[in-house]
């Protein structure tokens, strides 16, 4: 089965108390929905139209989990929390196998 991904580029951080807030709430409904950050805020190298800005991707057993992970009660918490902090582009992605 096809694994799931979250996939966050941050285009801006407008403020950094909502995401330090985000920070304090996701990754536990990241783990309760059975996810694994692969990479937070790592070093970036951007390249063509990439921002070379903080990069998130979170891996999950099945695109069906990372969709649930999302929708969570916990999830939407952390979303509140960011509210209008971030300007980023975020993608759910199914895996090749």
């Amino acid at each position: 089965m096809p694994k799931g991904y979250w996939v966050s580029v941050y285009r801006t951080i407008s403020d950094p108390e909502k995401l330090a807030a985000y920070n304090e709430l996701a990754p536990s409904a990241v783990k309760a929905g059975g996810g694994r950050i692969l990479t937070r805020g790592s070093r970036v190298v951007a390249h063509e139209a990439g921002i070379a800005e903080r990069t998130v991707v979170i891996e999950f057993d099945s695109f069906e989990q990372a969709v649930a992970a999302h929708e969570s009660a916990a999830y939407q918490e952390a979303l509140a929390a960011l509210a209008d902090g971030v300007e980023r582009d975020f993608r759910i992605v199914e895996g090749i196998d």
